[in-house]
């Protein structure tokens, strides 16, 4: 019930999306409503689409760190030390290797330990008392009532886009200005921001 009521919701939000907004929301139900083509639909964006997504930005973040190297924070009175040099193999490809499956170790004990429920069947008569995300989503889901449809999801995308962008803002600043510790003041108030929202919107959920 409230993953059909869920993915609904997510449907709408699609369509606030500036001029392809109406063709998104087609493309995610499979026409003007919830039916039969929305399942298989979804199916393949997660089953699919989101893992290979993941794949491309993990293999950009290293390729990206092979290229730049890591921004280490030093403080101004503290003496540059010599950068070292990590061979991409075995070095680092096996760091890679066992954090990811540090990873899927606590993910599948959490997913066994926690299981997800299907909960009550889906009725598109009946609608929720309260439509909630998990809370790992609680910061989007407020930030998107807090402000319009389109504004909200312009103003997301931006933040998203500042975010991919920040290493190369963050070289640029260092570069051109004394102000060292960029990364560490604007990190700490998205930090701040996020556990903010999140909190607001449990509060008001439950």
């Amino acid at each position: 019930q409230l993953s059909y009521w869920g993915a609904t919701v997510g449907a709408n939000i699609a369509k606030s999306v500036p001029v392809v907004g109406e063709s998104l929301r087609g493309l995610l139900l499979g026409g003007e409503t919830y039916g039969k083509a929305t399942l298989p639909r979804f199916y393949v964006l997660h089953a699919a689409v989101l893992p290979a997504a993941i794949i491309v930005l993990v293999m950009l973040h290293i390729a990206i760190i092979r290229v730049q190297g890591v921004s280490e924070l030093r403080f101004e009175d503290e003496p540059a030390e010599e950068k070292k040099h990590f061979n991409f193999i075995p070095d680092h490809l096996f760091t890679e290797i066992i954090m990811g499956l540090v990873l899927m170790v606590v993910l599948t004990t959490l997913a066994i330990v926690f299981p997800a429920e299907l909960g009550p069947k889906a009725n598109p008569l009946v609608t929720p008392e309260v439509i909630k995300p998990e809370w790992f989503f609680y910061v989007a889901f407020r930030w998107l009532k807090l402000f319009s449809g389109t504004v909200a999801l312009l103003s997301m995308g931006f933040i998203i886009f500042a975010m991919f962008a920040w290493p190369f803002i963050d070289a640029w600043i260092r570069k051109h200005t004394k102000f060292r510790e960029a990364s560490v003041l604007v990190g700490a108030l998205a930090a701040l921001a996020i556990m903010g929202l999140t909190v607001w919107e449990a509060v008001v959920a439950h």
